[in-house]
C-alpha cells in the first residue's frame, strides 16, 4: 500500500497548486480588463493580453461529440474564439476515427494553420502527426489526452483524472468510511484509456486512506446505453452496496435508469463530470445521487485561449514566468447539495 499512499500525498500536495494554476489561466487570459493594482508595467502587460493583436489562424479537431461534456467541449471552444477579433477558428468535424483525425491535422499542417488546438480521440496514435505540426512550425496545443511525446505539443491543458478519483474517494469516505462492511462499486468509463486507469487509481488511493476498497467494479463506454448494461450487471451481482461511483454523468443517464428499473435505493452514489442534470438531481434530493466530481468541459476553450498567446508571443501576465506553461492541468471539486448553485449554471447538459 506504501507506493498508491505516496500517489495520494503527492496529488494532495500538487493540487492546490493545480487549482491556482487553472484560476490564474482564467484571470490572466480574460477579454475583460482587470483592474490595475498599481503599476505602469503590470497594467501594460495586463492590457497587451487583451488588446487585439496579429491574426492567429487556429485549427481545432475533437472526437464526435455523441454525448454531452464532448459536444460542450468543441461548442466551449468556439464560443471562445468569437470573442477575439484577431482569432480565426476552423473547426474539422468530430470524428471518432483515429485515421480521419490524423488526415484533419495533416489538412490543418498543408493549410499552413498558425496554431492547432488538438483533442485527439486516442493521445498515442495522433503523437506523430501533431510531432510533424510541431516541426512544421505550427504550435499545437493538447488537450484532455495526452500525446505519448512531450515533442508533440508546445502546451497541454488537463483535467485531473486522478484527483476526481482522489474527490471522489475521499467523499465516499466521509459518507460510510466509518463503517469497515461498506460496500464500495465503481461503474468506469473505457477501460483501455489512460484516463480511465488514473480515475480507478485516484478512487482507490483515497479508499484507501479510510480502510475502504473497491468490492464491485465494471467498465461502460461513456454512452447511455453502456451504461445502463454495465450498472445493470453490477447491480446483479451485488445485492447490496453501501457507495458507487459512476465516473461519467453522460453514462450516469443510463447508470440511474437500471438503478430505477432495479427498485435499488440503498447507497449514496457520485457522479463524474459534473452534468446539469445530475446536478439538478442533487440539488432535488430525492434522488441516490448525493454528489458528482466536475471533469471540466473548458479546456479546450482554454486552449484556444493558450493557441492565441502563444503565436502571438504573449504570456500568461498574472505570472513572473514569461512563458506560457508547458501544462495546465483544471481542478476537480466536488459538487454537493451545500454548493450546487455555483457550478449549475456553467455545466453542460447531457
Amino acid at each position: 500500500m506504501s507506493a498508491p499512499r505516496t500517489s495520494l500525498r503527492r496529488w494532495l500536495i500538487t493540487a492546490g497548486a493545480a487549482a491556482a494554476t487553472a484560476g490564474l489561466l482564467t484571470a490572466c487570459t480574460s477579454n475583460t480588463p482587470s483592474e490595475p493594482d498599481g503599476g505602469e508595467q503590470q497594467s501594460a502587460a495586463a492590457g497587451s493580453n487583451d488588446e487585439e493583436g496579429e491574426q492567429v489562424v487556429i485549427g481545432f479537431s475533437a472526437p464526435a461529440a455523441d454525448h454531452g461534456w464532448m459536444g460542450a467541449i468543441t461548442t466551449a471552444a468556439t464560443a471562445e474564439a468569437e470573442k477575439h477579433g484577431d482569432v480565426e477558428l476552423r473547426v474539422a468535424e468530430g470524428t471518432n476515427d483515429v485515421n480521419l483525425q490524423i488526415s484533419q491535422v495533416e489538412q490543418f499542417i498543408n493549410d499552413k494553420v498558425d496554431a492547432i488546438v488538438l483533442l485527439p480521440y486516442d493521445g498515442a496514435a495522433l503523437t506523430e502527426v501533431a510531432t510533424k505540426a510541431m516541426e512544421a512550425g505550427i504550435t499545437v496545443v493538447n488537450v484532455d489526452r495526452e500525446f505519448s511525446s512531450p515533442a508533440a505539443a508546445r502546451t497541454t491543458v488537463l483535467g485531473d483524472n486522478y484527483g476526481m478519483g482522489v474527490s471522489a474517494g475521499t467523499y465516499v469516505c466521509e459518507q460510510v468510511g466509518d463503517n469497515p462492511d461498506a460496500v464500495v462499486a465503481e461503474i468506469a468509463g473505457i477501460d483501455s484509456l489512460p484516463l480511465t486507469q488514473d480515475r480507478s487509481q485516484g478512487f482507490t488511493d483515497a479508499l484507501a486512506a479510510c480502510g475502504l476498497g473497491v468490492d464491485n467494479r465494471v467498465a461502460a463506454d461513456f454512452t447511455v446505453q453502456g451504461g445502463q448494461q454495465a450498472a445493470a450487471n453490477l447491480l446483479q451481482a451485488a445485492p447490496r452496496i453501501d457507495a458507487l461511483w459512476n465516473h461519467d454523468d453522460d453514462q450516469g443517464v443510463g447508470v440511474l435508469a437500471a438503478i430505477e428499473e432495479a427498485g435499488r435505493d440503498e447507497f449514496v452514489m457520485v457522479g463524474g463530470a459534473g452534468s446539469a442534470n445530475v446536478m439538478r438531481e442533487i440539488q432535488a434530493g430525492d434522488s441516490v445521487v448525493k454528489a458528482t466530481v466536475v471533469y471540466p468541459s473548458t479546456q479546450a476553450a482554454d486552449g484556444i485561449r493558450l493557441a492565441r498567446l502563444l503565436v502571438q508571443g504573449k504570456a500568461m501576465s498574472d505570472l513572473v514566468e514569461v512563458e506560457v506553461p508547458r501544462t495546465v492541468q483544471l481542478y476537480a471539486p466536488v459538487v454537493t447539495a451545500d454548493n450546487v448553485e455555483q457550478y449549475l449554471p456553467s455545466a453542460f447538459e447531457s
